[in-house]
């Protein structure tokens, strides 16, 4: 059983907000933002240290009296309550979920577990205590695969196509059901494809970046046409503290950021900022159900959080770049051996079977 040793709440008078998956990405950078701000809230990070949340992330806060780590599982009912009922937090905000889609097309039992099993608990110990807000962080990939033109709306209908999709989708039903059941003060928001410090190398512009500064290739499914919404890590945590601080209970709120971009032309501009040569991107076979395009209309958290992000892909690219250069040994210590294990897995035979040069646009 895992234990979770958690402090009594300080008596700083500040707000107190149960935080899951601190020690992953989205979360390590939400962290840092709020204890930028000294009128910020108490946060417990609740985490259980899965292979992509590093505790050194936030090591430097360890010793901050708003700032408390707790190591547990979120499917864990008698971990998550202890949490509870010993910081006794006014607000949730979750972030705790397995989110590789190409882990979740090998095995999607741990996504289950926690994306929605895990949601479920939390939900619970939330009702249990009374908190004042609980905000549920999903993903534009509940929506589905859109074509070429429009955009998703908070009232589009939800059709995920990868496991890891489907469990987020589940873990966000749960959410509305227990604000239209049990009346918990619930919001959920849907963010577009994140990036910036501190994401695990799996996903595409870290793994890109790894990749090149060591000249080596990097895999690119299929076409590379496929298109995606990003947004900084900076401006989604901006509009995530937005939505639980204005938004309405029971409402979802889209954010996505300003822009759309083929992986293609991704890789492209992310190798001009890097000084590389585009030779370096292979083709590898597509994976399966790989939806095409994403985009978010995000209207509703423009008029009503007042939030817009801020950092257009270009810019936040090139600060992206530098702080993975900066970074170095950050970026090393993830490529274990379970990553390199992992990487061959996943791609080494595909760049064998199609691994040609990108010289043009498919």
């Amino acid at each position: 059983m895992v234990q979770v040793t958690t402090p009594r709440p300080p008596d700083t008078g500040n707000r107190r907000w149960l935080v899951t998956g601190c020690c992953g990405f989205i979360g390590t950078n939400f962290v840092r933002m709020l204890l930028a701000d000294p009128q910020g809230p108490a946060i417990l990070n609740l985490d259980c240290l899965t292979y992509a949340g590093r505790r050194e992330n936030l090591a430097e806060f360890e010793s901050n009296p708003r700032y408390h780590f707790s190591l547990g599982d979120i499917g864990n009912a008698e971990a998550v309550e202890t949490a509870f009922a010993s910081f006794r937090p006014h607000a949730v905000v979750h972030f705790a979920a397995e989110s590789h889609v190409d882990r979740s097309i090998g095995d999607a039992s741990q996504f289950i577990h926690t994306n929605v099993g895990g949601t479920q608990i939390l939900l619970d110990a939330a009702r249990r205590h009374s908190v004042e807000r609980f905000l549920q962080v999903s993903t534009d990939e509940v929506y589905g695969s859109l074509g070429p033109t429009g955009s998703f709306r908070e009232d589009s209908p939800m059709a995920p196509n990868s496991p890891y999709a489907a469990s987020k989708a589940g873990g966000d039903l749960l959410a509305r059901a227990a604000g239209k059941t049990h009346g918990l003060p619930v919001i959920i928001t849907r963010g577009s494809n994140n990036y910036g410090p501190y994401q695990f190398p799996e996903k595409l512009i870290p793994l890109a970046i790894a990749n090149a500064s060591a000249d080596r290739t990097i895999p690119l499914y299929g076409t590379g046409l496929n298109v995606r919404n990003w947004i900084h890590v900076e401006d989604h945590c901006r509009g995530i503290v937005a939505a639980l601080e204005r938004g309405e209970p029971g409402r979802v709120y889209n954010l996505g950021g300003a822009d759309e971009v083929a992986n293609l032309d991704l890789l492209e501009q992310l190798l001009s900022i890097m000084g590389k040569s585009t030779t370096l991107i292979r083709r590898v076979a597509d994976r399966p159900g790989h939806d095409m395009r994403y985009s978010l209309d995000s209207t509703r958290a423009h008029q009503e959080l007042g939030w817009r992000p801020r950092i257009r892909l270009s810019e936040g690219m090139a600060a992206t770049v530098e702080w993975y250069q900066r970074n170095a040994a950050w970026l090393e210590k993830a490529h274990d051996t379970s990553f390199q294990d992992y990487y061959r897995q996943q791609y080494e035979s595909r760049l064998a079977g199609e691994g040609k040069p990108v010289t043009a646009k498919a």
